[in-house]
């Protein structure tokens, strides 16, 4: 449901966070709902029991993105799930520090709430009152020196060193928005901008040539090895960047002229690059710095002989391969005795779903299948089960990189 202005006052008075403590020891679950619902209105108003129903579930599904703080905080459903990654979110609001902000279209505040705790003087800006409500009670709640104002950014912004911009990426319908111009607003509401550095944070699968038009830097974000976001940087570089983000801090990898890796059949390791490196264009790069080649130039596999490690790519060993053929893999896995197999896929049209029945599977081995191809044409790469772990310092760092921060 949509919280009101009207409910989010409740919601924050005395009453209504004493009814939000009491749900956060309840049972949530879909099957408990309307049994929770039904007692609560016997207390409190409908739509106020409602939305204290909406915000305790909300909060329990925000602890993955703000940990502890999502107990204090206010959510919509959308804001939320566009929320970022906790770690993409402290690494891009460290531009912000010692600089003026303004964050445009700010929701409920919290990249401004992240740059204002990295140092930034930050200005966040909405045209929904209901969500710059809620971005105030988020930086009382966290005690974080940020204001927040209803204004259409569409109008152009105030002064400010920074301007940081995330534009929604649905439609009201919660339909995925795949081009920059279809953005609510659309990216091109930055070309009236003024500020020296302009940050842009976009899906991840944004299409490069969307940005043509746009003379910055695109950088693509993955955490612990899942693609989390692209961001646009105006004022801030050229090209195209991978950065990796852990725990223990970040890797970058940048390269103007990106190398072309050679083909090869596979040999003794299958690599999967991560996947900021393939936004990137840069698995050519992994593969020369790993001493390998790619199975195909249109595929993101890399394959060598060795292994080493890197943060940059997990690896399986290979066992042996073959054209593909579901009659030949079933007997060689029969063979084997080999009863589950993990299913891997690139540039195959092939479904797990639609292979793994067909395998008719016996036995206690397990392997991990690749179907791809090589040099254009279909193979299955079999592979030991789980891949091995990489070891970050076990080598140097691969050319165009920086060392953890």
């Amino acid at each position: 449901m949509t919280i009101t202005l009207k409910q989010l006052a409740f919601l924050s008075s005395p009453s209504g966070e004493q009814l939000l403590e009491t749900l956060t020891n309840d049972d949530l679950s879909e099957a408990n709902r309307l049994r929770l619902l039904t007692r609560l209105r016997r207390q409190y108003a409908p739509d106020d029991a409602a939305a204290a129903l909406t915000l305790a579930m909300l909060r329990q599904q925000a602890v993955g993105k703000f940990g502890e703080d999502a107990g204090r905080l206010f959510f919509t459903p959308d804001a939320l799930e566009q929320a970022s990654d906790p770690l993409v979110r402290a690494y891009r609001a460290r531009a912000a520090a010692g600089r003026s902000v303004v964050d445009a279209g700010c929701g409920i505040g919290a990249d401004s709430l992240a740059m204002a705790q990295a140092g930034g003087e930050v200005l966040g800006l909405d045209l929904d009152p209901v969500r710059v409500a809620m971005a105030r009670l988020n930086a009382a709640a966290l005690d974080v020196a940020a204001r927040f104002e209803v204004a259409d950014i569409r109008a152009g912004l105030p002064d400010s060193e920074l301007a940081f911009f995330d534009p929604a990426r649905r439609d009201a319908n919660g339909r995925r928005l795949h081009h920059v111009e279809q953005y609510e607003p659309p990216l091109s509401t930055i070309r009236r901008w003024k500020q020296a550095l302009i940050v842009v944070k976009l899906s991840p699968g944004v299409a490069l040539d969307q940005l043509a038009g746009y003379t910055g830097l695109v950088e693509f974000i993955s955490v612990d090895g899942a693609l989390k976001e692209a961001t646009l940087w105006l004022g801030a570089g050229q090209g195209l960047k991978a950065t990796l983000l852990t725990e223990d801090g970040a890797l970058h990898w940048q390269n103007a002229d990106p190398a072309r890796a050679t083909l090869s059949e596979p040999r003794a390791w299958l690599i999967e690059p991560d996947p900021a490196l393939l936004r990137a264009g840069l698995v050519g790069d992994l593969a020369v710095a790993l001493g390998g080649a790619q199975l195909d130039e249109t595929i993101a596999y890399i394959t060598a002989e060795t292994w080493n490690g890197t943060p940059w790519a997990r690896a399986w060993k290979v066992l042996d391969w073959m054209p593909f053929n579901v009659k030949r893999l079933r007997a060689y896995l029969r063979e084997r005795r080999v009863g589950r197999v993990t299913v891997k896929k690139r540039g195959s049209a092939v479904t797990p779903e639609a292979l793994v029945p067909q395998l008719k599977l016996k036995g206690g081995n397990a392997v991990t299948l690749a179907l791809t191809r090589c040099r254009g044409q279909q193979i299955v790469i079999v592979c030991e089960e789980q891949p091995t772990p990489g070891q970050s310092d076990c080598c140097a760092p691969a050319p165009g990189t920086t060392p953890r921060q």
